[in-house]
């Protein structure tokens, strides 16, 4: 007795406290019994709210077809969760307009059919929606001046290039860069941008403590988004810089171990479902004279490829050797490989695979990498085969060239 009481009381508990509002009907849509938040939602009193068929509840200009509507689900009726990609529109009391999602469920007594709704108020996650919608044009329109103020820069640049002829191939190469560049950016800017936003108006419906697991969803697709962003723009900056030889190795003393560990730690919010990272560390020590920066963007730079390259479930290896002086950096995938005839330009700039043509990326990353080992005065090799995988093999000089140095 004592549960069924319980159960009783629990269910009149939900009933009457749940923030949502709740309405049953029956088959002809009046209302026979709702809760005190469908109350409040809707502005009428519980003796008017019982007086009402469903369809009062909805603007005038929706009934006629709602009253369709529910002719059909009495057809058929089935149970409709919250959302399904439908603009609700109710109305209060005092002829107040607000969008609402609603949930449909159904149950039969002696034969009779009996609907109940779950309501709640959308409006300010509405407002929250347009407010992205409007952000996410003003970036359009700015994307769109940087793109339009880009192109009339190389305009005048091609109408001076007979003035600049001593200087005509190194022009050239700049405006192609800048090309590429503006129709790189539109699009490698705006995918993780997209993600950002949808994440960012999503977490705000998820409030309750047992909605976490959704919201840290969310939190990640954020984070990657923006770690994303982060690897694409130090590639921009980086080529940039190269381009004007304003980049060179500035050497110090650190310790190789931690920042393997570290790039490991850092890249893990990239992985892909069911991947995993199987890295080691061997050397005779863990302190290193190379170029801190440097070797951090090698590590991220290879590890993000190895991740976005290969497919779910595959396994990425990384394995970092110091021995007589020597460095070596050894990174493996299980990817998709690079075509035979196209492995000869896989460390120019703006490269890309015919086979990669759906895989986010911008073609700087493998041509960066290789002036940074080249100017620690290291090399560079790799292995490719085409769905099976590719692997990367560094190897730098402990110190620069003709230059000593201790080690504590």
């Amino acid at each position: 007795m004592f549960d069924l009481e319980f159960q009783q009381h629990s269910l009149n508990a939900l009933f009457t406290h749940t923030a949502e509002g709740i309405i049953f009907t029956d088959s002809k849509g009046k209302i026979i019994r709702c809760n005190p938040s469908s109350e409040k939602l809707f502005g009428y009193t519980n003796e008017q709210m019982l007086q009402l068929k469903v369809e009062d509840l909805l603007p005038k200009k929706l009934r006629v077809e709602h009253q369709q509507h529910r002719s059909n689900y009495n057809s058929n009726p089935h149970s409709r969760p919250m959302g399904k990609n439908l603009d609700l529109i109710a109305i209060k009391s005092d002829g107040t307009e607000f969008p609402v999602e609603i949930s449909l469920s159904y149950f039969k007594k002696d034969n009779e059919l009996y609907a109940i709704a779950f309501v709640i108020d959308i409006t300010e996650r509405k407002k929250i929606e347009e407010k992205i919608k409007s952000l996410n044009s003003d970036l359009e329109k700015k994307v769109d001046e940087r793109t339009k103020i880009l192109k009339e820069a190389l305009n005048e640049l091609e109408q001076s290039k007979q003035k600049l002829a001593s200087s005509l191939q190194h022009e050239i190469d700049l405006n192609e860069m800048k090309s590429r560049f503006v129709s790189m950016a539109s699009h490698e800017f705006r995918t993780p941008l997209s993600a950002i936003l949808s994440s960012a108006s999503l977490i705000s419906k998820y409030s309750t403590t047992e909605d976490d697991e959704k919201r840290q969803k969310h939190i990640n697709r954020i984070k990657s988004s923006v770690t994303n962003l982060t690897l694409i723009l130090n590639d921009f900056l980086s080529v940039g810089k190269l381009e004007e030889g304003k980049i060179y190795a500035n050497y110090s003393v650190f310790n190789l171990q931690t920042m393997h560990n570290e790039c490991v730690a850092e890249i893990q919010i990239l992985k892909k479902e069911n991947q995993k990272i199987i890295d080691s560390y061997e050397g005779e020590t863990q302190q290193v004279y190379l170029d801190k920066q440097m070797i951090k963007n090698i590590y991220l730079n290879l590890l993000s490829n190895a991740i976005k390259f290969s497919d779910n479930n595959k396994t990425i290896i990384l394995n970092t050797k110091i021995k007589n002086n020597t460095i070596e950096i050894y990174v493996k995938d299980e990817g998709i490989g690079v075509p035979k005839d196209e492995q000869p330009k896989l460390f120019e700039r703006f490269y890309r695979g015919k086979n990669a043509f759906n895989i986010q990326g911008t073609g700087l990353g493998l041509n960066i990498i290789s002036k940074y080992v080249e100017l620690m005065n290291g090399t560079i090799t790799f292995e490719s085969e085409l769905n099976k995988g590719t692997s990367f093999n560094i190897i730098l000089p402990n110190k620069p060239n003709n230059e000593d140095y201790f080690i504590n």
